[in-house]
């Protein structure tokens, strides 16, 4: 069998490994205090371009969400996301179960768009009884998006215009955001990103690391006891140097950025193998996620040697199937895949 389904199907990229290795002897403080910690938050403040960001390692998405969502929301808040959005959908109402309601607004190709999150803000700050309902607190979104599309700079600095109009902070889920900043079209740098947001995190797990994300609290803002918030949550690891010493790699020499790029290219071509035997797709994708509508045998045929998502129907006869890249794909598995088709 070879794999398609996801980008977090191999253990960690050689580097991230060999660093785990190099370090494995050396004795250093808990909780993140460690060199290793000190060294990848001052890689990615520099890659930022912001001397000013905060930053705190996690081990997985979810639990990111949710964790850094409580933390920048009051009680009676909710995070506004589009319909599509991954805490809305595949985050087993992890964000309601912190006690925040998800407040959706219509996904357009899994985007949130700028004009429909003012006319909600405006709506809702207009309305005389909005005390009896869930106040708007934070606004999410996703790059890329579920659906794999990706955020223009201008639709960005639009919808963060609007959260800094209302006071709202913006926070971006960047579970695989290397694979966006590296898909064709993308406008959109590590320096503009942190520029326009008030919290992103920087995804790990998907792309290069054995598990991890780094969170970036933009301009100094991080909440008050950060620290203790994570503690709360159980995403606080003991063995920090875990997360510090993979993220030293990842933002050592480009690997990071290298390595989306290679999930990108790969992605292209598979595109290509697609199109080429007459195949269409759901939505169109640049990044490393790319959704195929494939005829039901074929799904059944193709299932005995792939593995890969069945998204949902895209009619009686045919099934939306998610076909997946990420830095550890290889020729071989797409040479396989096109002989196949």
């Amino acid at each position: 069998m070879i794999s398609f389904e996801n980008d977090y199907n191999n253990g960690a990229h050689p580097k991230v490994l060999q660093r785990l290795v190099e370090t494995n002897e050396e004795r250093t403080l808990p909780y993140g205090a460690d060199q290793f910690c000190e060294s990848a938050k001052a890689k990615i403040m520099a890659a930022c371009d912001d001397e000013d960001a905060v930053i705190f390692f996690l081990t997985g998405g979810t639990q990111t969400n949710a964790t850094v969502i409580d933390s920048l929301l009051s009680q009676y808040e909710g995070v506004v996301a589009a319909d599509s959005g991954h805490i809305n959908v595949h985050e087993a109402g992890a964000i309601e179960f912190t006690g925040h309601k998800v407040i959706t607004l219509p996904g357009h190709g899994g985007k949130m768009r700028a004009e429909d999150l003012d006319k909600y803000l405006e709506g809702f700050n207009n309305d005389e009884n909005n005390a009896h309902s869930v106040f708007p607190g934070l606004v999410y979104i996703t790059l890329p998006t579920e659906l794999g599309t990706i955020y223009s700079a201008a639709e960005l600095d639009a919808i963060y215009r609007i959260c800094r109009r209302n006071n709202i902070p913006l926070y971006v889920d960047g579970a695989r955001l290397g694979y966006g900043l590296a898909a064709d079209g993308n406008d959109i740098t590590l320096p503009y990103l942190a520029r326009h947001c008030d919290a992103f995190y920087i995804g790990g797990t998907k792309a290069g690391a054995l598990c991890g994300e780094a969170v970036v609290f933009t301009h100094g803002n991080a909440p008050r006891n950060f620290f203790t918030i994570q503690k709360q949550h159980g995403a606080l690891m003991a063995k920090g140097r875990l997360l510090g010493a993979q993220f030293d790699a990842l933002f050592t020499d480009g690997l990071y950025f290298d390595i989306s790029r290679h999930a990108i290219d790969m992605a292209k071509r598979m595109r290509m193998m697609f199109e080429k035997k007459g195949y269409r797709f759901w939505i169109d994708s640049p990044t490393n996620q790319q959704f195929v509508i494939i005829g039901n045998d074929d799904v059944e045929r193709l299932s005995r040697d792939v593995l890969f998502t069945h998204w949902g129907k895209a009619d009686e006869s045919h099934t939306v199937c998610r076909f997946v890249t990420s830095w550890a794909t290889t020729e071989a598995e797409l040479e396989q895949l096109q002989s196949l088709l």
